[in-house]
C-alpha cells in the first residue's frame, strides 16, 4: 500500500453513533481521518481528495457513477430528525414569494426543503445562502433553514418562530422516512484496497452496534461539545436511524425521483451497493 485510505468525517453529532467506537488501533496507521462539514466532504469526495465518507445523499445522487454505497449505514430518521429545522414567521403554505435563508453546509436538506415547498405546497420562495446563524439569517428573511448542531443549538433558544422538522414533514407527506447521508466509497478505492475496504465496513458496523447498545459515552461527549441535557441527547439519538435497509432505500429513492422530476438532479439515481465478493482473505 502506497498511501493511507482517507476517510471523511462530518463534524456533526448525528454521525457519532457510527464513528464513536471505531477501532482505530486495528488499522495500524492505514487510515487518515479528515473532519469537515457535509459540503466540504461532498466536494472532496467528488474530486478524489477523500476516499470514503458519510456524504450528503444529494451529493451521491449528483455523482453516483463514482461511488458504491456501504450497506446498512446511513444517517436517517423515520420521522423527526430534530436537527434539520426550518424556522419561519408564517405557515409553510403562506411562504410563496417569501425570502428563505439556506445554509451552505448541506445539499440534501436544502433540496428536501425545495421539494417539499414546490411539489407539495406549490409555492416558489426566493432562496439565499447565508452563514448558519439564526439571528443573522432572520434579520432580513422570512424563514431560515438550519442543519446539524447549528439547528440543535438554535432550537434551544427562545426565538419565537414557528419550527418545521423536515424529517417529520417528509414523513407526513410521503409516509416514508428520510435518509440525509449515505456511506459512499469511491470505486477506484474499492479496486485498489478491496480487503481493507471490507475490514473498514466491518469496523463501522461494529462501532454502530456498540454505540446502539451503550449510548452513554456518546451522550456525554455530545454534552461536552455542544451542551444540553443528557435526556435531550438520549431522545435525539434514539430518534435517529443509522440503518440502510429496504425502508430507508425506498424513502431515498422517492427523494431522488422527485429531485429528478423537478430538475435538481440530471439523471435517475440508482442505489449501487458495495459487496465483499472481491475481498482478499
Amino acid at each position: 500500500m502506497t498511501r493511507r485510505i482517507r476517510i471523511g468525517k462530518i463534524n456533526y453529532t448525528n454521525v457519532w453513533p457510527i464513528y464513536h467506537h471505531f477501532p482505530h488501533d486495528r488499522f495500524e496507521g492505514r487510515l487518515e481521518w479528515i473532519e469537515t462539514v457535509p459540503s466540504g466532504l461532498n466536494k472532496a469526495m467528488r474530486e478524489g481528495a477523500i476516499d470514503m465518507g458519510a456524504i450528503s445523499s444529494f451529493a451521491y445522487g449528483e455523482s453516483f457513477e463514482q461511488y458504491e454505497l456501504y450497506p446498512n449505514l446511513s444517517v436517517s430518521a423515520n420521522r423527526d430528525v430534530n436537527s434539520i429545522l426550518l424556522f419561519h414567521r408564517a405557515p409553510l403554505r403562506e411562504l410563496d414569494g417569501a425570502h428563505i435563508a439556506l445554509p451552505t453546509t448541506s445539499a440534501t436538506s436544502v433540496n428536501l426543503l425545495k421539494i417539499i415547498l414546490h411539489k407539495f405546497y406549490g409555492i416558489a420562495p426566493h432562496y439565499e445562502y447565508a452563514p448558519p446563524s439564526l439571528t443573522d439569517m432572520m434579520e432580513h428573511m422570512d424563514a431560515a433553514l438550519l442543519i446539524g448542531d447549528d439547528a440543535i443549538r438554535a432550537s434551544w433558544t427562545d426565538h419565537g418562530y414557528m419550527v418545521t422538522d423536515l424529517g417529520r414533514e417528509w414523513r407526513d407527506l410521503t409516509d416514508y422516512g428520510m435518509t440525509f447521508a449515505v456511506w459512499a466509497v469511491r470505486k477506484e478505492t474499492i479496486q485498489r484496497f478491496p480487503g481493507t475496504i471490507a475490514e473498514i465496513h466491518e469496523a463501522f458496523m461494529e462501532s454502530k452496534r456498540i454505540g446502539a447498545a451503550n449510548p452513554a459515552s456518546i451522550i456525554a461527549s455530545a454534552q461536552a461539545v455542544v451542551g444540553g441535557e443528557a435526556e435531550y441527547w438520549r431522545h435525539y439519538f434514539q430518534h435517529l436511524n443509522h440503518d440502510f435497509g429496504d425502508i430507508q432505500q425506498q424513502g431515498l429513492s422517492l427523494y431522488f425521483r422527485y429531485a429528478h422530476e423537478l430538475g435538481y438532479l440530471q439523471k435517475d439515481v440508482p442505489l449501487q451497493f458495495w459487496t465483499d465478493k472481491t475481498r482478499v482473505r
